[in-house]
């Protein structure tokens, strides 16, 4: 079956000087931004990051506003909160759309110089009259405090609209470097739950720049042929969680073993 091979090919560890192409998700480059370590184990002996558990209620806030958009993409009309921000697009039709936004295929293109093949999933593309195209991404959230993308951690966010809106323009597409996040945040100001969550949702403006995204690839692929880098620094700065607590656990193993 051709969807067996597919994931066969995914679960590969890269072979340092492989010919074939290797297929790299959005994801992947934010690792490697956060660690180098981690993610040369990753493609190399498939060694993953511990996962913590699925948000599966953002999973779903990220269903239902795909599916309230597409009624305003099928009308050709804006939806009434990107009137309400003067935000003069729509939200776009385009064949792939639905391609772009599946896990594991997304928005896709092969970076020649590294035979590295790069995808990510997105969420939704607007487009304005004269056919320029914005990167959309939606959040879900719970917290007292008002929403932003300011905080140092969300850096991340920040990184994925770019890839997005690096991916984006390789399909031939016109791509503004201003993104929106969509970001809604369930309200925690009612006396109870009653079997209802209400949500105030803020569309956040973010102008990008993907021109860090080419050579953090050829980076990545560079990683890749190499020995496993050193534990460093994590891009947020101070050590990489991961590879603290695995240092700090294989110490006390050898020195539980020397007693």
């Amino acid at each position: 079956m051709a969807g067996s091979s597919y994931w066969k090919e995914r679960s590969l560890p890269y072979k340092p000087g492989q010919k074939t192409q290797y297929k790299l998700s959005r994801s992947k480059i934010e690792l490697f931004m956060q660690c180098p370590r981690c993610f040369w184990l990753d493609v190399r002996l498939k060694i993953k990051r511990p996962s913590g558990p699925p948000f599966n209620i953002n999973k779903a806030i990220d269903e239902l506003l795909k599916k309230e958009f597409d009624v305003y993409r099928q009308k050709g009309e804006p939806h009434p909160w990107m009137a309400d921000n003067q935000i003069k697009a729509v939200p776009m039709q385009h064949a792939d759309l639905s391609k772009w936004r599946e896990n594991f295929i997304g928005v896709s293109t092969l970076h020649e110089p590294t035979n590295l093949h790069i995808f990510g999933a997105i969420d939704d593309v607007w487009i304005t009259p004269n056919g320029q195209v914005h990167v959309v991404d939606y959040k879900a959230t719970a917290k007292q405090s008002d929403v932003n993308i300011d905080s140092d951690w969300q850096i991340s966010y920040k990184r994925q609209m770019e890839v997005y809106q690096w991916l984006l323009a390789r399909q031939g597409l016109e791509v503004s470097n201003t993104a929106y996040f969509v970001y809604t945040n369930a309200r925690m100001d009612h006396e109870g739950f009653f079997d209802r969550v209400e949500f105030r949702t803020k569309i956040i403006p973010y102008k990008g720049d993907d021109s860090w995204v080419e050579p953090t690839i050829e980076k990545m692929k560079k990683c890749m042929e190499g020995d496993m880098p050193a534990v460093g620094t994590a891009a947020m700065g101070g050590p990489c969680d991961f590879c603290t607590y695995a240092r700090a656990r294989t110490e006390l193993t050898l020195k539980s073993l020397k007693k």
